[in-house]
């Protein structure tokens, strides 16, 4: 139970998410939010006026204890903490799609005033691994940044996607830190200093994380979904509220009267208690403590109590209604001799059972391919209608089959189509009776959809072999190999794979792709795709199953490179483009400084004439910087664009890779990239390493 102790009603829009208090004088903590305006607000209620002067800062003309930190760009990300131990206080980080600061407010200074070219989305504080100072860990296009105090990257590495989200957490329980990190892709993923040790999935794209007590981590997506992880198994998922995060219970409700813009925690009164405090976009402030247990009884307001007793009664309707059902099957039983007699049952058989196959289905002119699951009974019962629970594949996570009266059958087949190459857990329940029946009997199950169900088992001689091609050796005997084939795919029955070498050819459901596995008794095994991210899910997923920690392959994937060729053309086109308007604006602007001097002193001597052509020229000379303002945000977006696309490219070429290879590839290849050698980029993502 919650207690509100205070509330306040500033005068500032926040923007959603940039929400942080810190202690920016070492004693006093104060809350920073950023401003839908370029602005961040820095709300300072115990030393009014002490500090925050000129420069960057100006105080706010609503309120006396705010004052206005000006960025002059729209923040993408903000926090407060301690990035250099020495200096004794916090210090304010905030990002934007261009540049990272991080600013001193006590002093009122710059630490540091970074550009990063792929921007800021999330950013987090604190320790990471083995890296002795605290980093400030940026999360942007596709790649993870990590800055000491003097603004010295430390530390990167790319990842899947668009990063929305981080926060740092002792995963592994071995006393260090390691990144969370939640992405565009739906994934959140555990880095141990550059190396990734946990993926998990998620039905939509993660927009909060954080940590709690050792391993325990909360998460939020954006369809409103929170939960709770320890290490790789969730404890609980719901929508809204506030919950325990052991149970999911609901601990707390209170109602704003604008959206949360974020929720911070810090001893705001000076007082000895660390108050929990929300922030609302329209600038509504509320901080609360935790209730006694004395108080609890008498703090429940209404709406809770409305609320308990609303669940106690939709409890007692469900028991009535299945005591209803029970009796109704019970006096069923004693007529069934009757109604077997005029053709009608209702009670079901004692033996029935609910039998599953999941199978590939190669579609129709009116049905495209998919994956197809048939439920079927064991005598001839009816099947009323099928429940499917299963996260990423169905609107809403659920899909409901109900036949029409006509069509009821002791089967049903319900086609899947898997979005993304990821296991995925069906739950089903099955209404179970027979035409007559007026109840029906619930069979509940779970079946596991195969990761690599949307790949139809195709004979090597029906299609053309990928030019592209993955080759690795593992000390695997091929029964293992094809049990790990067994578990991955949907294969016939009467597939049957004994010795070494023999191959497996596949056919992608979705686009028509080709796939070959060929395993030689060598131990040597060649994948040919020309899908770069199947060819690197197929390695990770032989990597988890027979527990390998290292592995260096040799890969080639002629189409995607010349497209990577391309789109690197076309950053070195872009950066130049960058360069000379950044030049052309900074020399437009040098001259309205002297154009505007101009003016001035022809206003001063009355040279009216001369003043109203100079002011004429800076008309011209504005309009000019507003356009190659325009230009220069076209060109930032088209290049955020492409390097988005170079830093997949590095990460797709690291995921093709195991352990230690892993990480000296992306190294490599950002290592190639900086000194602009695109021949040593493409042999490092080839053979694995630069040339010697």
């Amino acid at each position: 139970m919650l207690l509100p102790v205070f509330t306040l009603k500033l005068r500032h829009k926040i923007s959603p998410r940039m929400v942080a208090i810190g202690r920016y004088d070492g004693t006093h903590p104060c809350l920073a939010a950023a401003t839908q305006a370029g602005k961040v607000f820095i709300h300072n209620p115990h030393t009014r006026g002490q500090y925050f002067r000129a420069s960057r800062v100006s105080q706010s003309p609503l309120e006396s204890d705010v004052s206005l930190l000006n960025i002059n760009q729209v923040v993408s990300c903000l926090t407060a903490g301690v990035l250099n131990p020495e200096l004794g206080r916090d210090v304010l980080l905030v990002g934007t799609q261009t540049n990272l600061l991080a600013y001193d407010v006590y002093n009122n200074s710059d630490l540091f005033y970074r550009e990063v070219a792929d921007g800021a989305n999330a950013i987090v504080l604190g320790t990471l691994g083995d890296v002795a100072s605290p980093l400030a860990i940026i999360g942007g296009n596709c790649v993870l940044q990590g800055f000491d105090h003097e603004g010295n990257d430390l530390f990167w590495t790319v990842t899947g996607d668009n990063v929305h989200s981080l926060a740092l957490c002792d995963f592994d329980g071995d006393g260090k830190k390691e990144l969370l990190v939640g992405s565009e892709d739906f994934d959140i993923r555990v880095f141990k200093e550059d190396e990734i040790i946990a993926e998990m999935t998620e039905t939509e794209i993660i927009t909060s994380l954080c940590p709690m007590y050792g391993s325990r981590f909360g998460y939020a997506l954006s369809n409103g979904t929170v939960g709770v992880y320890d290490k790789m198994a969730r404890s609980w998922r719901i929508k809204v509220d506030a919950r325990s995060d052991r149970t999911g219970e609901v601990i707390f409700k209170d109602n704003f009267a604008s959206a949360i813009a974020g929720v911070v925690e810090g001893d705001y009164r000076m007082d000895g208690h660390v108050q929990l405090i929300c922030c609302s976009v329209d600038g509504e402030i509320r901080g609360y403590l935790p209730g006694t247990a004395e108080m609890r009884g008498s703090l429940m307001d209404t709406s809770m109590e409305q609320d308990l007793i609303r669940e106690l009664s939709q409890k007692k309707q469900n028991l009535l209604l299945e005591l209803r059902n029970y009796e109704e099957n019970a006096r069923a039983e004693l007529s069934s001799p009757q109604n077997e007699a005029d053709g009608q049952r209702d009670v079901i058989p004692a033996n029935t059972r609910l039998h599953t196959i999941l199978s590939v289905n190669l579609g129709s002119e009116t049905q495209a391919a998919h994956t197809e699951l048939c439920v079927s009974t064991s005598n001839d019962t009816i099947i009323r209608a099928v429940l499917i629970f299963a996260e990423g594949i169905f609107v809403g996570e659920s899909h409901v089959v109900h036949p029409s009266v006509h069509n009821l059958s002791s089967s049903v087949c319900v086609p899947i189509i898997p979005p993304k190459d990821v296991p995925v857990d069906l739950h089903l329940k099955a209404f179970v009776g027979y035409r007559s029946s007026t109840q029906f009997h619930v069979f509940e199950l779970t079946r596991q959809l195969p990761r690599f169900s949307m790949y139809a088992l195709t004979s090597p001689d029906s299609a053309s072999e990928p030019l592209s091609y993955v080759n690795f050796i593992i000390t695997e005997r091929a029964q293992r190999i094809a049990l790990w084939l067994n578990q991955n795919f949907l294969l016939p029955e009467d597939t049957n794979i004994q010795n070494a070498p023999f191959q497996a050819c596949f056919t992608s459901l979705r686009n028509g792709g080709h796939l070959c596995i060929k395993i030689k008794s060598s131990g040597e095994i060649t994948l040919n795709t020309d899908d770069i991210d199947l060819a690197g899910d197929i390695i990770q997923s032989m990597a988890s199953f027979f527990a390998i920690e290292d592995l260096q392959v040799e890969a080639d994937f002629p189409i995607y490179f010349e497209e990577l060729r391309k789109v690197l053309i076309k950053v070195d086109e872009y950066h130049s483009v960058h360069q000379k308007l950044s030049a052309d604006m900074a020399d437009d602007s040098n001259l309205i400084r002297s154009l505007l001097v101009q003016a001035e002193d022809a206003r001063l001597m009355r040279d009216m004439k001369t003043m109203k052509n100079r002011y004429m020229e800076l008309y011209d000379l504005n309009k000019n910087l507003l356009n190659g303002y325009k230009i220069r945000c076209s060109n930032h977006t088209e290049l955020l664009g492409n390097l988005k696309a170079v830093n997949q490219a590095i990460q797709r070429a690291g995921h093709l890779r195991v352990g230690k290879p892993k990480n000296q590839v992306i190294t490599a290849c950002r290592d190639a990239i900086r000194s602009n050698n695109i021949n040593t980029l493409f042999r490092i993502m080839r053979v694995g390493t630069a040339p010697s």
